[in-house]
């Protein structure tokens, strides 16, 4: 019998699948299909401060091997998220809730993620610093080294769960970046949140998207995904998250052989809301034919 479970962080997983923050929300649509406890961990929807509607329609759109958004961080606030949402989820779910935070400005990342921190249905925090989609957002912290350090510095003080960060791979260096986090103290990371790109209407001659720039994501994007994987877990020595493009138990793998001890599953959940059983169902399998007694093997 292959063992599946994982430590990610001083999480233990019963398995590396965990669905993306953003392609979720925060599990009910999907537990009404199938039994989230199949998860190894959940990343519940970016949660901010205060309520956002997000950015205007269109806010979707398609492109060759993937997707574009520019969603905008629509959630109902930190206030509603730790006050009905997780402990609706807590009510269904039993592994590891993992909430994804963003923010405008370095006051409000400490203070959600304190609250945060204090929350007995919050196992983790996964700082979003990578977010394309938004002005002012929390990308302006993850491009920039020095700033992300400072950041993750000072939320440490005020965090005493495990603080993950998603990194952007909207940047020249990702190993400069990642050190960074790791130096401010974040106990693990998440690559890659999605690529910045544009479509245009060639009948009205403008951006499709009502952002003009959104995130890209889908299997498109899964080379970059992995090659930043690979260079970031070899640099850092805090644990990885693999993100970007996953939809199969191969590419799961794939990722965990790159140096990542989890992975995130994100677009393929919107287009298929059992992609993520699917994957944890044909993982026994592939691990038998590849040999592969247990995945802690792999790390």
């Amino acid at each position: 019998m292959v063992d599946l479970s994982v430590n990610f962080a001083g999480l233990n997983l019963s398995n590396p699948v965990i669905p993306a923050s953003g392609t979720f929300g925060f599990g009910e649509d999907f537990a009404s299909l199938w039994d989230l406890n199949v998860l190894g961990g959940i990343a519940v929807k970016g949660t901010t401060l205060e309520p956002r509607y997000g950015n205007p329609l269109p806010r979707i759109a398609e492109c060759e091997g993937g997707l574009l958004n520019c969603v905008g961080l629509q959630n109902p606030g930190i206030d509603v998220v730790l006050g009905e949402k997780l402990p609706w989820l807590r009510s269904v779910y039993k592994g590891a809730v993992l909430l994804n935070i963003s923010g405008f400005s370095e006051q409000e990342y400490v203070k959600c993620c304190t609250l945060a921190s204090a929350s007995c249905d919050v196992d983790a925090v996964e700082l979003n610093v990578s977010c394309p989609n938004v002005h002012g957002g929390g990308m302006a912290f993850g491009t920039d080294p020095a700033s992300l350090e400072l950041l993750v510095k000072a939320i440490r003080k005020e965090c005493t769960k495990p603080l993950i960060v998603k990194l952007s791979p909207n940047v020249t260096d990702i190993v400069a970046v990642a050190k960074a986090a790791e130096q401010g103290g974040a106990d693990g990371l998440v690559l890659i949140n999605t690529l910045l790109g544009m479509r245009i209407d060639i009948n009205t001659r403008r951006p499709i998207l009502s952002n003009t720039t959104g995130g890209v994501s889908g299997g498109c994007i899964f080379p970059v995904a992995l090659r930043m994987v690979y260079q970031v877990s070899r640099s850092c020595s805090v644990p990885v998250i693999g993100c970007g493009g996953v939809s199969s138990a191969e590419q799961v793998l794939e990722m965990m052989m790159a140096g990542a001890r989890a992975v995130e599953v994100g677009s393929a959940s919107l287009r298929d809301p059992m992609a993520c059983p699917r994957i944890i169902e044909n993982l026994p399998a592939l691990c038998e034919r590849l040999k592969i007694n247990k995945l802690s093997e792999l790390y």
